[in-house]
């Protein structure tokens, strides 16, 4: 079992910056991968960015590429989204996901393919 918690969130205006952290419980969350995922009011929940368990491989929807990064520290069981450049369309609560243990370098986008998945942090972008 994994639980995941989120955090980080929260107001900031366009062009600024926010890192998210997403903390899992559990000694399997390194050989999982994990995604960023968004739901905006209204919207459906969305992909945002994956990694990989080694952090060597990871994706991006086209919305934020270029602007989010996504990082892990595994000693940590820590997995970051550095957001830069921020803009109103991108508020939305974000919600971090654990996949599946893997062996290995997989990047899921979909969310049918993730197993666990935190209460989500808010973030709003002021115009």
């Amino acid at each position: 079992q994994v639980q995941v918690v989120e955090s980080g969130g929260g107001l900031v205006q366009t062009g600024g910056s926010l890192r998210l952290s997403c903390v899992a419980s559990g000694r399997t969350f390194s050989i999982r991968p994990a995604g960023w995922f968004r739901q905006a009011p209204g919207n459906e929940r969305e992909f945002v960015a994956a990694i990989s368990l080694s952090g060597g491989h990871t994706d991006y929807a086209d919305s934020v590429n270029g602007r989010f990064t996504i990082s892990r520290d595994s000693a940590k069981n820590t997995v970051y989204l550095q957001m830069n450049s921020l803009k109103p369309d991108d508020t939305a609560v974000y919600y971090c996901a654990a996949g599946p243990i893997v062996d290995r370098e997989y990047v899921h986008s979909r969310e049918y393919e993730y197993d666990y998945w935190g209460q989500g942090t808010q973030v709003t972008v002021s115009s």
